[in-house]
């Protein structure tokens, strides 16, 4: 099992990603409107949670293994509906979001009081 650091970069690394290819995608490489659309403001609360990541608040991973379920449903939704590089896009946002779950659990896991060394 990896260590509770190295879990906690991973994880940030991936929201990182997460927020660039959210941003990339509404922005320029396949906005719902030409020139981009409100759409981009579900970064926020990805962007609410990079302070928690970068610091380890068993909180923030907490609550974004539960909100991170969002992003993957509409990068499943966007793979299966629209066409061209969209439907890729979509696919990697919900990669990442499943791969930010799994680790926000483990990290959650890994910090839980009652496995802490006493």
């Amino acid at each position: 099992m990896p260590s509770l650091s190295v879990t906690r970069t991973a994880a940030t690394v991936c929201l990182l990603a997460l927020i660039a290819l959210c941003l990339a995608a509404e922005l320029w490489l396949a906005p719902l409107r030409p020139g981009g659309s409100w759409l981009v403001l579900k970064v926020l609360p990805l962007l609410a949670a990079l302070p928690g990541f970068l610091k380890g608040r068993r909180y923030t991973f907490q609550w974004m293994s539960l909100a991170i379920w969002i992003y993957f449903t509409f990068g499943v939704v966007s793979a299966s509906t629209v066409k061209g590089i969209g439907a890729v896009l979509g696919g990697c946002e919900a990669l990442l979001a499943l791969t930010i779950f799994c680790l926000c659990a483990l990290f959650a896991r890994q910090s839980a009081p009652s496995r802490q060394k006493a």
